[in-house]
């Protein structure tokens, strides 16, 4: 099952400039996502972040990963209308730049997941390759 950008943003308050995913491929309520970014030269983040190298900022990549896994959890009945803050990021890795033109495909898995907080792991790609990796803490409220 897949979302598109407004059924996503039915589930998530995030909004441009700041709602970085342009669509969901899959779903599986409260366990995984697999979502995607496109990144454009038109990012408002690319003018300053570097304006003769343009490469994605490590921590909205982080960010990406973080409303991607929102998605899978307040799209469950449970937490329909709250919202997914940051608890916490632990292990971030950042391992192959993003630029403009590439798709960035965005996996979370959640691994644990109590009434108001969760563990999940996500995994950015850019095609094969891993582009950044951490374990996202999330409080609901």
């Amino acid at each position: 099952m897949g979302m598109d950008i407004k059924e996503i943003m039915d589930i998530i308050p995030h909004r441009q400039p700041f709602l970085l995913l342009d669509k969901v491929e899959e779903i599986v309520e409260g366990e995984s996502i697999t979502a995607i970014k496109n990144v454009t030269y038109n990012e408002p983040f690319f003018a300053g972040h570097f304006p003769k190298e343009p490469v994605m900022p490590g921590v909205l990549i982080i960010e990406a990963l973080a409303q991607a896994g929102a998605v899978a959890i307040l799209s469950m009945d449970q937490f329909k209308g709250k919202t997914a803050y940051f608890g916490g990021i632990k292990n971030a890795k950042f391992k192959h730049k993003v630029v403009p033109g590439d798709t960035l495909r965005l996996e979370v898995k959640i691994e644990k997941l109590r009434k108001n907080a969760g563990i999940g792991q996500g995994v950015a790609y850019v095609g094969d390759a891993i582009a950044a990796q951490a374990e996202i803490i999330f409080m609901i409220g």
